[in-house]
């Protein structure tokens, strides 16, 4: 049999490894290796965000806790709740920060989510989006069995009696709130009469428990002007707050009257009975939301501190006015506005090609070479999230723990 050569074999080896064999004079520690220095989540070892492998997803624990604080202390002032839209990050460690400073619950988008965060320990969990297939009802049914504090979303008498079948099949209760549409007829039963209907069925109906109303208005979150964005929302929002008081005149449930978002989160509390935002953006940021402007900037939302960034590698810088980084659209999508560099001007980026982006100087205060790093500020923070199985939460410069995606690619 032939021998091995060393290089062979140490490749071989560290595919399948806790830790590659690497001279530590090479920066750019791999995802294995990363792994390696992971203890219970914290990392051991004095390794700097500029050491880690690109592209990198990377989030600013100073800068995560400040928006976590703003966050607590506004919707806590306005005399609400928040209940944090966890298909934002994805991530059980980011849920269990946002329940130890203060949210009520968080949200999902899809059950698989919510079997993600549960089997990590999140328990009081909100379903936004409608289950109508047997297959996904049947999921979220077993999912209540287990999980008291999970609570699903209904916008139609046909769904409303699936649900109860599916739930006295299992001999349970379900938990059920009424979506109801703010305008944009994406999801939702019209308000008024069609949904006091459809809440008085399920209030009659076995193995279902009414506890409110959620009517996420997504049109109005990225409305561009604060007082234009108040005025759209506080309007799409009124019939909503007077379906509510309908509930409540005919005696129903109405502990939950959920809705907002980032975009929102200092206005809706101005609706009557409302009593949790479901904000998700507002912990990372993205150049999509900093452009919306805010209640003291009109040109900057600056409510919140971007978080999130991608930590990418200058691969090419032959050509005039430009250079290439190793984060394309694979490593920050396509969404628009394009990434922001952190803490340069006069340069734009683009993400469009599959591996490769491109930084284009105009009059830059900076240029970069070959071998170089630059942080992102990511384009639109849902998405990105999702091409990652990790982020790295860094506090100054240094890699304090790895925070894995648990739900990342879960859409069922």
């Amino acid at each position: 049999m032939k021998k091995l050569s060393r290089s062979r074999r140490s490749f071989l080896f560290s595919a399948g490894a806790a830790a590659l064999w690497i001279p530590r004079s090479v920066k750019g520690y791999s995802t294995t290796e990363m792994h390696s220095f992971d203890r219970d989540g914290q990392v051991e070892d004095t390794i700097t965000k500029w050491d880690l492998d690109t592209p990198a997803l990377c989030v600013d624990l100073d800068a995560l806790e400040r928006n976590l604080k703003t966050l607590q202390q506004t919707v806590s002032g306005n005399g609400i709740a928040s209940r944090p839209h966890a298909k934002t990050h994805k991530c059980p460690a980011i849920a269990r920060l946002q329940l130890e400073t203060g949210s009520v619950g968080i949200c999902v988008a899809k059950v698989s989510e919510a079997e993600a965060m549960f089997e990590h320990g999140i328990e009081e969990i909100l379903l936004t989006t409608t289950n109508v297939t047997p297959l996904k009802i049947s999921r979220a049914m077993r999912l209540r069995k287990w999980c008291a504090g999970f609570i699903q979303a209904t916008d139609s008498l046909n769904n409303a009696h699936s649900l109860s079948e599916a739930a006295r099949a299992v001999g349970i209760t379900a938990d059920i709130v009424v979506d109801v549409d703010p305008g944009g007829h994406r999801t939702g039963i019209s308000p008024g009469q069609p949904a006091l209907e459809l809440a008085q069925e399920i209030d009659r109906l076995p193995g279902l428990h009414l506890r409110g109303i959620l009517c996420y208005d997504g049109g109005s979150q990225h409305v561009k002007g604060f007082e234009k964005r108040k005025t759209q929302t506080l309007s799409r929002l009124a019939p909503a707050g007077e379906t509510i008081d309908l509930f409540k005149r005919s005696g129903l449930n109405t502990e939950i009257f959920s809705g907002g978002g980032t975009g929102t989160y200092n206005i809706d509390h101005e609706t009557p009975f409302f009593t949790d935002v479901q904000v998700g953006s507002y912990l990372f940021m993205d150049a999509q939301y900093m452009s919306i402007g805010g209640a003291t900037n009109d040109e900057i939302y600056s409510d919140f501190e971007p978080s999130l960034m991608i930590l990418t590698t200058v691969v090419n810088d032959q050509y005039k006015g430009q250079v290439t980084t190793d984060a394309g659209a694979k490593a920050c999508t396509i969404n628009q506005p394009w990434p922001i560099v952190k803490g340069e001007t006069g340069m734009s980026y683009r993400s469009g090609s599959d591996e490769f982006g491109t930084l284009q100087y105009d009059n830059p205060s900076r240029t970069y070479k070959v071998g170089d790093k630059l942080e992102l500020i990511v384009s639109h923070c849902d998405p990105v999230v999702n091409l990652y199985d990790q982020m790295y939460a860094i506090r100054r410069d240094q890699v304090e723990a790895i925070w894995r995606i648990e739900a990342r690619g879960m859409s069922t």
